[in-house]
């Protein structure tokens, strides 16, 4: 299986730089931790990075119809991204996505179809073959590409930090930043985070190998965007090589860091996008010296700014 490389991160960040926003550092008052604001990107998510990348790509190849299946972030990515290349769009949402996602996805020119959470990579896949659709996977090799422009950023406006805390679905995230973090700095350490009540990924990291979680379990945690039932395939190859932990965070943990970004920053987090600053409040003294990142992955709540801040 090929792994991606700082040259495609290298690549990647070159090419979205037209669409995606480079988001500052943010320090917690008071505190050795560093906020990244994705949810200031322009679907108010990291998740437009890797699917400008790829969709960009597949544009240079000639496609002409992508489809996704997401809980909704991922979806109005791609969304995005196939309305700034020219290119038709489908998503699959499952039924228990936010409204705001669903919206979002339409405004932003895709034909969004819904179905139970259980059937959303069969009917991606469905879909696919009826509409000579080309899939954009969520940690497809360009994907993971486009998210470590992420970890560039943050190696060029932090090159002490001693850690970063990035939220975990399916792990393309986990392992663009790891791959990126890990060639600017290699002594650096990269701990992916999960809800408790959604831990496939700790399990899979502990275990040596992929486990699955069942999907009743995993949509117990109120964070919508990290309810992935496993790790994919691809994203496991980069975290077993770059990865030096995975954490758990429970749902108070998640609420009480998504008040304090708030309350202390003015950044509004979705609680995918809160469980990184989680993983500081409930496990910072266990982390490693100097600077620590999270990663706010996301921002897509109600009362939040259209467009990003």
């Amino acid at each position: 299986m090929t792994l991606v490389t700082m040259a495609d991160v290298t690549a990647a960040t070159t090419r979205i730089a037209p669409y995606v926003r480079r988001t500052p550092l943010l320090r917690l008052p008071g505190e050795r931790l560093w906020i990244k604001p994705e949810n200031r990107q322009h679907t108010r998510s990291f998740k437009v990075r890797g699917a400008v990348n790829a969709v960009a790509r597949l544009a240079e190849r000639g496609v002409g119809h992508v489809i996704a299946q997401s809980s909704g972030n991922h979806a109005q990515a791609v969304a995005y991204a196939a309305a700034e290349h020219g290119v038709r769009a489908t998503v699959v949402l499952p039924d228990t996505a936010p409204e705001l996602k669903v919206t979002a996805a339409r405004r932003l020119g895709a034909e969004v179809v819904i179905v139970p959470p259980a059937l959303r990579e069969h009917t991606c896949l469905a879909l696919a073959d009826r509409f000579a659709a080309t899939v954009v996977g969520s940690d497809d090799f360009d994907v993971i590409a486009g998210h470590g422009s992420a970890g560039i950023e943050i190696g060029r406006d932090l090159p002490d930090a001693g850690t970063i805390l990035v939220p975990v679905c399916n792990g393309g995230l986990l392992a663009g930043i790891a791959v990126a973090a890990k060639a600017v700095n290699p002594a650096i350490k990269v701990i992916g985070v999960e809800p408790e009540l959604a831990a496939d990924g700790a399990d899979s990291f502990r275990a040596g190998r992929r486990t699955a979680w069942p999907v009743r379990e995993t949509y117990r945690t109120r964070a919508d965007g990290l309810r992935a039932p496993i790790l994919g395939a691809l994203a496991w190859e980069h975290i077993q090589r770059y990865v030096d932990d995975m954490v758990t965070v429970s749902e108070d943990r998640i609420d009480l860091a998504a008040d304090l970004l708030e309350h202390k920053l003015g950044e509004r987090a979705e609680p995918s996008g809160a469980v990184a600053t989680a993983a500081y409040l409930a496990h910072g003294a266990t982390l490693p010296a100097g600077p620590v990142v999270a990663v706010l992955s996301g921002g897509n709540v109600a009362g939040a700014l259209a467009g990003g801040a």
